[in-house]
């Protein structure tokens, strides 16, 4: 039974105190908002909202959205009660430590890496096609050969190269930030808040401006027929679907939990970090989706940009508005990266304190009192992922990673009032276990609506998982001896 030794409360609570070799706690409440803010508003927003639109919803959308919503808000109920309790930077693998035991908090630190490792390669991917984009546009020209993944997979052909050398703007941007996360977790916060700014600035004058230019026979109908009865072909099992494949934009909140080592209070402030981060985030998502269905036949949607097509419908009205929503897209892509990348090496950092990796990966700078080794090693692996792979691949395992963790953390709620009814708790999540409960069944609803290639990917990453942690983490642990 040494695979289900759970690490104390108090244990933990001593670690969260501990200034001398801990990380500094310079974040407010705001900046673990904004900070939200800047992992959940990216890809989902400015990609993501023509795909799921032209395949699966139509201008259902806006009921994607919104289920994918009530996920997170049931999750992120749960992740502020943990967070406000044990206010250490591992995030879920550190409440299944403390709940489920070793075992199941190394299978989540594992899946972890899924969210923030790969979904920060992902983002860079995409960052690099908008300043590509933008770049041309003021007749600045990348050659095509160093900003494309030089390998493929093509469904039926298999593994093909691309006659790419490596992708340079998604390893440059990586590189940039991985600096400066080195640097300092204040600075770092702080030209996040700006970039934050930028793009929820942009996405308020799509949404003030669109609106004039909506059609509402692009709403009708709204749910549209399903032609073939396969699942996730429009109709009410599209509207799943789509939440499922939408589930992308809302990766990010809980990386603010990843920071409570970090937050001034975290007992008080990271309940306002994560629950107000996604309130914002799905206000802002719902309007953005009505308004780009409204102006834009949800059939012609497939395309790269969205939010630039929908400009372009516009006429020369808007015209000066097409560079700001490009300016917008690599502004609300480049904080994604930016979080994800501050998210993984602090998971990497509180495994390492309990064994279950190299000690050299808890080392903090002895200045900038940040987790140094980790985090270069993060954008190395990150960089080299984003250099060479397509988007396409990167972003199949995230979002399944994602609902498992969040699963995991609904259900250790529960388990957690059962076993320790008398710990201290900042912030309760209300109406347990019936919020948990929901939170849990709406994200296994949505692993199970993503296809099962997915599921096979995620499989093989776990195995690989498990063989790290009986060869090495199982023996190294801090508990092994206890």
């Amino acid at each position: 039974m040494r695979i289900f030794r759970t690490k104390s409360i108090d244990q933990l609570l001593i670690e969260a105190g501990d200034k001398e070799h801990g990380l500094k706690r310079v974040l407010s409440g705001t900046s673990l908002v904004t900070l939200g803010i800047g992992a959940i508003i990216g890809t989902g927003i400015f990609v993501l909202t023509g795909t799921v639109a032209a395949n699966y919803a139509g201008p259902a959308l806006v009921l994607s959205f919104m289920i994918s919503a009530i996920g997170c808000v049931f999750a992120g109920l749960c992740y502020a009660e943990f967070a406000s309790m044990i206010p250490i930077s591992g995030s879920a693998y550190t409440y299944s430590y403390a709940t489920l035991g070793e075992f199941i908090a190394w299978i989540i630190g594992w899946d972890l890496i899924l969210e923030y490792l790969f979904a920060s390669s992902t983002v860079a991917v995409g960052w690099s096609g908008y300043m590509v984009s933008f770049l041309h546009d003021y007749g600045l020209n990348i050659p095509t050969q160093l900003c494309n993944a030089p390998i493929d997979y093509i469904k039926g052909q298999g593994w093909i190269l691309t006659g790419s050398i490596v992708n340079f703007p998604a390893i440059f941007i990586i590189a940039l930030l991985s600096t400066l996360l080195v640097i300092g977790i204040r600075e770092s916060a702080g030209l996040n808040n700006i970039i934050v700014a930028i793009k929820v600035v942009v996405i308020l004058l799509f949404i003030g401006f669109g609106l004039s230019y909506i059609d509402t026979s692009n709403w009708t109908p709204f749910i549209p027929p399903n032609p073939t009865g396969d699942f996730g072909n429009f109709g009410f099992s599209g509207v799943l679907r789509g939440a499922a494949v939408i589930f992308f934009a809302y990766i990010g909140f809980d990386a603010v939990s990843t920071a409570a080592q970090e937050a001034k209070n975290p007992q008080r402030d990271m309940p306002i970090g994560i629950l107000g981060s996604l309130l914002v985030c799905t206000i802002l998502y719902v309007l953005v989706s009505g308004v780009l269905t409204g102006i834009v036949h949800y059939s012609e949607l497939n395309v790269p940009a969205p939010l630039a097509m929908a400009i372009d419908k516009t006429g020369d009205a808007l015209l000066w508005l097409r560079p700001l929503i490009k300016i917008g897209a690599i502004a609300g892509l480049s904080s994604v990266i930016l979080v994800m990348l501050l998210g993984q090496p602090r998971i990497f950092f509180t495994m390492s304190n309990d064994g279950l990796l190299p000690k050299s990966f808890s080392k903090v700078h002895p200045k900038f009192r940040t987790p140094y080794i980790t985090t270069i090693i993060t954008g190395v692996i990150a960089s080299i992922i984003a250099g060479v792979l397509p988007i396409h691949i990167l972003s199949e395992l995230v979002s399944i990673g994602t609902l498992l963790a969040f699963t995991i953390v609904c259900i250790s709620i529960i388990i957690l009032r059962a076993k320790k009814p008398d710990v201290p708790r900042p912030f309760k999540t209300p109406l347990v276990p019936y919020v948990p409960i929901a939170g849990a069944a709406i994200c296994l609803m949505q692993m199970f609506s993503l296809p099962w290639e997915t599921w096979e990917r995620l499989i093989i990453w776990m195995i690989i998982g498990l063989f790290i942690y009986f060869l090495y983490g199982i023996r190294k642990s801090k508990l092994a001896d206890k």
